[in-house]
């Protein structure tokens, strides 16, 4: 990360509440902006007064998003990078982008995926820090009993993206607070971003 790069924001409404963007970029071109934060209306890591808002600079976020909300997206195609994070967070978001649309796994499962299968924990506590929500997809991490459990958008929000994904609960309903899916089974995805630097990537699948 260069301390040259510009950082810029951009809120985009959604069906599922406001959603705030952050980015960076060397020069003012679409082309070379990298994704660096997508949060929730709750989350007060989006509320950075020190960026500049530019929604058309980062227009072409914008669409990726209001393509997967409208059910049109399965995988990103989108620059991104950490501005946190530790070493082992990092590793976490990043193996979050290799679970499949439409699929889920549970923390143990994340763990293993990680090789830490004792720091189940740890990686529900990452989870919960993920700084690019949706396209990194935190809300496919679930109980490992089925049930909808722990995210940061809230639960209905969760239910809502599961649901958009084709999932529904064990009796075929639509999704909602108290769901319970079938248990997950891990599923080995091809790696969503391929690692450019320590912290960077670039998102090419669900």
């Amino acid at each position: 990360m260069s301390n040259h790069d510009l950082r810029y924001t951009t809120t985009l409404r959604t069906a599922i509440g406001p959603l705030t963007l952050r980015a960076r970029a060397p020069r003012k071109n679409e082309r070379d902006v990298v994704l660096t934060g997508l949060f929730f209306s709750n989350d007060a890591r989006g509320e950075d007064t020190r960026l500049v808002k530019d929604d058309a600079l980062l227009l072409p976020l914008r669409r990726e998003l209001e393509e997967y909300l409208a059910g049109d997206r399965r995988r990103f195609d989108l620059a991104l990078d950490f501005d946190e994070g530790t070493p082992f967070q990092q590793r976490v978001w990043r193996t979050l982008g290799t679970i499949p649309f439409g699929r889920t796994w549970s923390y143990a499962q994340l763990a293993v995926a990680i090789d830490r299968p004792a720091a189940i924990r740890a990686v529900g506590a990452a989870n919960g820090r993920n700084p690019i929500a949706i396209v990194l997809p935190c809300h496919r991490v679930i109980g490992a009993d089925g049930r909808l459990v722990g995210f940061g958008g809230g639960l209905p929000t969760k239910a809502k993206l599961l649901s958009l994904e084709g999932l529904s609960d064990l009796e075929g309903r639509p999704l909602a607070v108290g769901s319970v899916l079938a248990k997950p089974s891990m599923e080995a995805g091809k790696p969503s971003r391929r690692v450019t630097k320590p912290s960077r990537s670039r998102a090419k699948a669900s």
